[in-house]
Order: C-alpha cells, then structure tokens, then sequence
C-alpha cells in the first residue's frame, strides 16, 4: 500500500505494514520531553501510575526554559518539582539554568531527534522537529506521562495535505514569510489534525534554520504536524550531531494526499500577521507606518543564528529608535556563543538592543518583556493571539527577523530594504 512519510513513519512505529488516515493506532515512541510548564502536570500524572521509572531514562529529557531565570515564587516552585523527579529517577537529560536554551532548537541541536523517529513533547511546537524529516507533535501532559511510563502512545493517523514551494525566494523573504504566507491561506484551523508535508524547489535553498521554521509554525493552521522528507542538506545537519541510528521515510510517487497545493514562493514579498491572529497575513507594505513600542527577536521560530545575522545585517551602524525597545534572545547558549564569536552581540550592543540568556520569556508574555495597555510589538515569535504577550490590549505582529530589526530602527513596521536601501540578497 502506498503510504505518505508521515504515514510509513507511523506504521513503523506501531509494528504494521500499513496505515491509514483515521486509524488509531498503538505506536512506540524514540523520544519524549517536558519544560518547566507542562513537566510538573506529567510527574503528577506519572506518580499517579505507580511505575517504579521511566521507561528509558536515555529517552526522556526536561528543558526548563518558559519561565527561567524564574520570574517569582510559583515558577520557582514548577523547577523545583522538575528538578526533584530528575534527580529521582536519575534521568541524565536535564537542561537547566546555563545549559538550557528553548527546547525545539535545543534538542535538535543536542542530537536527541532525527529523521523517521516519532518524538513527542509537552508543548504545542514540537512539530518543529518535522523539518529533520521525523513524526514530531505535542501532546498533553497526561498523554506525556503515559509516555515517559510505557514508551508508547495512541495516535490518530492524521490526513496529509502536501504544499509544494515553486520559485527561489526574493531578498528578505525567509521561511517565516513562506508559513506565514500558507496560514494566512488556509486559515489557523485549516489543516486540523492533518499532517502538512512541505516540498518542491524553492526548499533546495533553504537552510535548517529556514526549514525549522516552517514546521515550528504547522501547529499555528491547526496541524498534528509538520514535515519534511530529508535530503542531503538534512543529513549532513544530522550527521555530526544525532546519538542515535536512524531511518529515511519518503512518500511514494502514487502515495494518496488529502489535497496537493502549490505555493508561488518567488513572487512573495515579506509579510507580516497582523493582530490578532497568524491567520491575518499581510504584506509588509501593506502594514507599514503602524508605530512600534517593542520589537523582538528570538523564540523556537526565530531566534536562530541566521535569524540573528539577518537582524545584525539591519542594525549594523544603526540604533534603536529612542521610543522603541528592542530585546534579543539567541535561543540556545550554543547560538549565543556563535553569535558572540561572529560579533553579532556587539551590533545588537551597539544599536542600543537588551540581550537576554535564552529562554521563551516574552513569547508567552511571561518576563523580560511583557506589553503594557496599548503597546504595539514586532515579534519573531509564533502567535499574535489577544493577550499573547501581555495585556489584551496590547497587539502583535509576526514577522521575520529583518523586519523586526528594520522596524525597531524606524519606530514603525518597516519593511527591512527601506532600512538598508537598495536590495541585496540575504
């Protein structure tokens, strides 16, 4: 039976030779992981079981970065929990305070995933990991436990909707533009419970960086999850850093999908989502002038090194806008140091930006960064919901690293070419 890389990646999970979308399915799983958040709910849950361990203490790990350095009594209190199981059950996987950084783009970067793997992770963005070419979704707490106990989970086979990329993407257009482009399509519910599975010329181009965030985003139209089949770009990222061996999946030529769309990638301009949803995509242009209170560039969609590069490409020689903030949070310590070892740090520095040590923070409106009544930020990040990012009446819009830069320069959304001038190829 012709199967989709999503489907064939299922069906070697659970034991069969084939499945279907709409089947449930008892499915053994390489991975699980929880943050400071959604870890204490799963120990709850787990205790509850009165299993004596983990079912592999090599296949769990705890990421402490939503509410790290803890912003008062009660994220303190979450840790604590989290750090007490950890030294428990003896689990080596542990990252916290000075090892941590935000856990998609840790654990990556860590070797703890890697293609046909099934990882499941406490938190919705875990489908980030589907650009490595593995089933990656987030489930609940309660399943997560069941997980951490037996190594296993349910799932239903979600359908699969392919999105080709046609075109080689103009200057400052990156993957955010291109997720956002298909969000603002099809809506934030449009592939619920589907798998999106991206493909065609236009991710040739692309580096990890790009393509992580492409998938980090599926969940943003609904999606169980997002993915990529792996070429020669994913497996030279993969070599130097996976723990483990692993299988290549690809869709066969007659596999059966759901629906088949294509995307002109080449005639994008930068876009932006508009509050207050990822579903309400414009072109920069379209929204430009609008004046900005914030900016911010980091997070598990954007707060790579060659997100940084891009926003370091902007700022160079230039300054914050004496009304506007700009924060900056490299999303792991190993792409802090990069950027520091590539003189990134000293531009943010110099442009009057605030650097922090890695964590979600401001993403989820937690710390170090958080809206007042009214204010407007440019944020990198994966949702502009009411409230996001602090009070409900403060507004979000998504954008890629360049425009949040180009903007925190101008004090008003601003496309990045109109900062730097003439185009270049970035």
């Amino acid at each position: 039976m012709s199967m989709t890389i999503t489907e064939k990646i299922l069906a070697a999970h659970a034991g069969v030779a084939s499945v279907a979308p709409g089947e449930i399915i008892d499915c053994r799983v390489d991975f699980v992981f929880a943050n400071d958040i959604t870890a204490p709910l799963a120990i709850r849950e787990f205790e509850k079981m009165g299993v004596s361990g983990v079912f592999d203490p090599d296949r769990v790990a705890f990421v402490l970065d939503h509410y790290v350095p803890n912003k008062d009594i009660a994220s303190a209190q979450q840790c604590k929990i989290t750090r007490e199981f950890v030294r428990a059950h003896g689990l080596p996987h542990f990252y916290d305070i000075g090892r941590a950084g935000i856990a998609h783009v840790l654990l990556a970067e860590e070797g703890f995933v890697g293609p046909g793997d099934v990882f499941v992770g406490a938190d919705s963005h875990t489908c980030n990991h589907g650009a490595l070419g593995a089933f990656a979704t987030g489930v609940g707490s309660s399943d997560l436990a069941a997980a951490m106990a037996m190594g296993r989970l349910w799932l239903r086979v979600p359908e699969t909707v392919r999105y080709e990329f046609l075109g080689r993407l103009r200057p400052w257009v990156t993957g955010k533009d291109l997720i956002l482009a298909i969000i603002g399509k099809i809506g934030v519910d449009g592939a619920r419970y589907g798998a999106m599975e991206f493909a065609g010329e236009t991710l040739d181009d692309l580096t990890m960086d790009e393509r992580f965030s492409i998938t980090n985003m599926a969940v943003e139209a609904g999606a169980k999850n997002g993915i990529m089949e792996p070429d020669e770009r994913t497996l030279a990222w993969v070599a130097p850093r996976l723990r483990r061996t692993f299988t290549v999946y690809r869709s066969d030529p007659d596999a059966r999908f759901a629906d088949m769309q294509t995307v002109d990638a080449g005639a994008l301009d930068p876009v932006v989502a508009a509050p207050a949803s990822p579903g309400n995509v414009v072109p920069v242009r379209e929204a430009a002038g609008v004046k900005v209170d914030q900016c911010f560039i980091g997070t598990c969609t954007n707060g790579r090194i060659e997100d940084l590069r891009m926003a370091a490409r902007v700022l160079a020689g230039r300054k914050v806008h004496r009304d506007t903030r700009l924060l900056v949070i490299p999303a792991t310590p190993a792409i802090y140091r990069q950027a520091l070892q590539e003189g990134l740090i000293q531009i943010f520095l110099d442009a009057g930006a605030a650097i922090s040590t890695s964590t979600c923070g401001p993403c989820i409106g937690g710390h170090m960064g958080v809206l007042a009544d009214g204010e407007v930020c440019v944020s990198t990040s994966s949702r502009n919901f009411v409230g996001r990012m602090g009070h409900r009446e403060s507004q979000v819009y998504l954008a890629n690293a360049g425009v949040a830069a180009a903007s925190a320069v101008t004090g008003r959304l601003t496309h990045p070419s109109d900062v730097v001038g003439e185009l270049v190829s970035v």
